[in-house]
């Protein structure tokens, strides 16, 4: 009985031993010790591993800033001292600015003259048809080639039919009329293409008055080529010029032919008219 007496518990809260809930708060408090210890090592070790990631390139970095480092300051140096060695010496910048300036000055002082010079107009013509073939002559556009061709019938006048004319008059007639419009079709392309060299020209100016050291070799492969571009419009035109002088010592070599004709027929008349005596 004394025993069973001391099994049981002396005190009771609320029905229940008192003695167990001492023991069951106990083993709830080294469970949340537990987990609360765990979860800081969770936080703690992963900042240890992550710094000792980071550190192995420490040695990479300072390689970087000590070896390349000093390489790069020493190529900076040198880069620092060729451009004040362009600067002063090769390419200075009051030399530059000076020469900038005379061909600006240049430009303001000869391109209004000259475009003035280049679009100066001759027109002359008094009567409407003539007036109409001078302005079409000189618009200086290829694409009026074919209403100079129908001004140049209506003034000139058209070939005459088969039986209002020889057939060697005619045929005169067309080779002349053949080389006068091929030649005045030739100068209207050519004041055309003159326009187009002008206006390279005019860019290259203002490319030079703004041009930079460096760049003289590709404006005078421009140039070149501008000056190729107007050598070819320049024989273009002699040709045509070459062709038209051809041509009319050609027609003069028929009437002189024609003359002889003339005479011979006129020499055979004459000998059979003493013969018949």
């Amino acid at each position: 009985m004394n025993e069973t007496l001391n099994s049981e518990p002396d005190l009771l809260l609320n029905g229940q031993p008192y003695g167990l809930a001492s023991r069951g708060r106990s083993r709830w408090k080294k469970r949340f010790l537990i987990v609360a210890l765990l979860f800081e090592i969770c936080l703690v070790v992963p900042k240890y591993a992550h710094g000792q990631f980071l550190g192995i390139f420490d040695p990479i970095f300072k390689s970087i800033q000590s070896d390349i480092g000093s390489s790069l300051s020493q190529i900076n140096q040198v880069m620092q001292q060729t451009q004040k060695l362009y600067q002063t010496t090769l390419a200075p910048l009051a030399s530059l600015n000076q020469a900038r300036g005379f061909v600006a000055n240049s430009i303001n002082s000869f391109r209004g003259q000259m475009n003035q010079i280049f679009n100066t107009s001759f027109v002359s013509a008094v009567t409407p048809g003539p007036q109409q073939f001078e302005s079409i002559l000189h618009s200086r556009l290829s694409s009026n080639i074919p209403a100079l061709q129908a001004s140049f019938t209506s003034n000139y006048g058209a070939i005459p039919q088969v039986n209002a004319a020889s057939p060697q008059d005619r045929v005169m007639m067309d080779v002349d009329d053949a080389l006068g419009q091929e030649n005045l079709k030739t100068t209207l392309i050519a004041d055309q293409g003159a326009d187009t060299i002008l206006q390279t020209a005019n860019q290259m100016e203002n490319q030079v008055a703004v041009s930079t050291p460096g760049s003289n070799p590709f404006l005078t492969a421009q140039a070149q080529v501008a000056n190729l571009r107007c050598q070819a419009y320049i024989q273009k035109m002699l040709a045509a010029e070459l062709r038209q002088e051809a041509g009319r010592i050609a027609h003069d070599n028929v009437l002189v032919k024609r003359r002889t004709t003339a005479a011979g027929g006129i020499n055979s008349l004459i000998t059979g008219a003493l013969t018949a005596r």
